[in-house]
């Protein structure tokens, strides 16, 4: 065998097992926010940290976080293929739960609310920059800390983009914020029930 065909094999292999999003395990069962929260005890802490801080409830972060990664601590974006077959990195630098991108993160790092040693792949530091990013869009937008569907586009698009109405022509984007917007009003009505969510 050549050494161009086994290289691209090597590299093919490399590819097949790092771009399955993350080794990070997402909890079972995450159309039940109870069953999320007892099974991991740290999210609820680190959610209800964010809602004391920044005013953002619980079920919108959760139903956010939903979105952005299914809960995998590891969630990257997919690969993009050159020629169908050889890995030419990500279609974007989101990373970790809440999927953010590298800029964004870095303008987070740098605000003083950020610890220091801040991870995208830490519970804590996801739902703070997620609430912190809200907080943001609440202050500018006027968007109401409830309204998960609407949070999303901003999250999504940016404020600049939600202020252009960037949305609009994306009709997936459209059905997947109002996907979100129902799953926070699920995930809210099961928390009122949730021993976990006391």
């Amino acid at each position: 065998m050549s050494r161009f065909f086994r290289a691209l094999v090597i590299l093919l292999l490399v590819a097949s097992c790092g771009g399955g999003g993350g080794s990070g395990t997402s909890p079972d069962n995450l159309d039940n926010a109870c069953s999320i929260l007892q099974q991991r005890p740290t999210y609820y802490r680190a959610f209800k940290a964010a809602e004391r801080r920044w005013g953002v409830p619980v079920h919108v972060q959760m139903a956010t976080i939903y979105q952005e990664s299914k809960f995998d601590s590891d969630a990257r974006t997919p690969l993009r293929y050159s020629l169908g077959v050889i890995p030419v990195g990500r279609q974007s630098s989101a990373f970790g739960y809440s999927q953010a991108l590298d800029g964004t993160w870095k303008e987070y790092l740098v605000s003083s609310t950020a610890r220091r040693n801040a991870r995208r792949d830490d519970i804590r530091d996801a739902t703070d920059f997620m609430g912190w990013y809200m907080k943001q869009s609440h202050d500018q937008l006027n968007l109401p800390m409830w309204d998960a569907r609407n949070h999303y586009l901003a999250y999504h698009e940016g404020r600049t983009g939600y202020r252009r109405g960037s949305y609009n022509s994306k009709a997936w984007l459209l059905r997947v914020s109002s996907e979100v917007g129902e799953r926070a009003v699920v995930y809210s009505q099961q928390l009122r029930n949730c021993r976990h969510a006391r």
